[in-house]
């Protein structure tokens, strides 16, 4: 790709791309440290919710589900394509529930502070795959393992997450309120805790915004000296070349 830019003209503008390529990769890191410490204080306050959540009465509501949604078996493959709805970005956070809706009318909503609705999700997501329904796991940003949201399109059913931060923002079919499962204590410390992973995550934003603020501004200084045109049209040979082979 090399021969699309024209490197002679481009130095002429080289301590401003070393600048903004600095500011950039420092703002980033910045907002690493943010988002780690603000994860480091959430899950204490998670692992202290789930000390006195009452794991019992949920794991009823969920073979309620099970027997009531579940009872069919799928003609599909029970495959899982694993996606992430959303995340954090220079824009705050970014959740794309209108996916879910297009794909789902049926909607069971967790209203879920404290990270407690991943074992049920798991459970679900089990169930439909042994009876050979496709999902879709959307995973946790900040935690792979775990799944945030799951997606049967077969069935038209969804199971969602909903938190501070991530509101669904409509009525579900169904909405299961776990926080009122959780009888926790030292509510102030965790008062206290959830403000100060807002502000933390504040900061991260505040932080992705400077770095896109410096990402464009690179882009604008090296845009210049690139042949677009060009490598458009190695992109429209290549894609040929490639769709050829399904021929």
């Amino acid at each position: 790709m090399g021969r699309f830019y024209d490197l002679t003209a481009a130095k002429s503008a080289a301590e401003e791309v070393k600048a903004h390529t600095k500011a950039y990769k420092a703002a980033y890191i910045r907002a690493y440290h943010s988002l780690k410490a603000a994860r480091q204080i959430e899950l204490d306050a998670v692992a202290s919710a789930g000390h006195a959540f009452d794991h019992q009465r949920l794991d009823r509501r969920v073979k309620g589900i099970i027997a009531r949604e579940l009872r069919s078996r799928g003609d599909q493959r029970g495959r899982t394509l694993r996606r992430f709805l959303g995340s954090i970005t220079h824009k705050g956070y970014v959740w794309r529930f209108d996916s879910v809706d297009i794909l789902c009318p049926k909607v069971y909503e967790f209203s879920d502070t404290w990270e407690l609705a991943g074992p049920a999700l798991a459970r679900l997501h089990a169930a439909a795959v042994e009876r050979d329904w496709d999902t879709i796991a959307c995973l946790s940003p900040e935690d792979p393992e775990r799944i945030e949201h799951l997606l049967i399109p077969g069935l038209g059913l969804a199971f969602i997450t909903s938190c501070p931060g991530m509101d669904y923002g409509k009525k579900p079919y169904r909405r299961l309120r776990l926080d009122a499962m959780a009888e926790t204590e030292g509510r102030s410390r965790l008062r206290f805790q959830t403000r100060m992973v807002a502000l933390l995550r504040e900061e991260a934003v505040d932080a992705l915004k400077e770095a896109k603020r410096n990402h464009d501004a690179l882009e604008a200084v090296y845009n210049p000296y690139v042949d677009f045109d060009g490598v458009r049209a190695l992109a429209a040979l290549e894609a040929g070349r490639l769709l050829s082979y399904l021929h």
